[in-house]
């Protein structure tokens, strides 16, 4: 497939881009080569190749999930500089 000016207004119509005439050709060409190199691409036989589903073979170092001790209300809110006793009070940021 070969891109035309009329197939590139007709893109960036539906792209809602505004394609000035002096960049026509060059927008032309990049988009021909991209083309061609996704033909090259389709050449290639990937009958024998799984389906990835990560690009990496890393996977996560997850930790079990335990329930630990943790500190008391009255802790959390001992050095808040304002708390209504049950929660910390902040300066109202959404009007």
């Amino acid at each position: 497939m070969k891109i035309d000016k009329e197939a590139l207004q007709k893109i960036a119509h539906l792209a809602r881009l505004e394609m000035p005439a002096s960049a026509e050709d060059e927008m032309i060409g990049s988009l021909n080569s991209v083309l061609t190199w996704m033909e090259e691409l389709n050449e290639i036989d990937t009958a024998d190749v799984q389906p990835l589903t990560h690009m990496s073979l890393e996977v996560n170092a997850l930790r079990e999930d335990k329930v630990i001790p943790n500190i008391s209300r009255e802790q959390g809110l001992k050095n808040a500089p304002k708390q209504d006793g049950e929660y910390f009070r902040v300066p109202k940021v959404i009007e």
